[in-house]
């Protein structure tokens, strides 16, 4: 696949890539693509869970349950 950009984009992927984060501009434009998709991701979520009703009333005591649940999950580790 080949993408052509204006001079100014391209300038921009070029500027990203030499600040030394991505090894090349492929690599950059992947990295859009693949935070596009989680963007998508959460939206069609967000949009899925605004679409039904509560399953309960979110009251203090909702709350402190859900505080309580999070309190007892491990921490998720960090990727290398």
């Amino acid at each position: 696949m080949n993408i052509s950009l204006p001079p100014t984009l391209k300038d921009f992927v070029d500027h990203q890539v030499q600040r030394g984060e991505y090894a090349s501009s492929s690599e950059y434009v992947r990295e859009l693509i693949r935070k596009d998709q989680q963007r998508t991701q959460l939206r069609d979520l967000l949009v899925a869970g605004a679409a039904t009703e509560p399953a309960a009333p979110a009251t203090s005591e909702y709350f402190d349950a859900l505080r309580a649940r999070a309190r007892k999950k491990p921490a998720a580790k960090k990727r290398r």
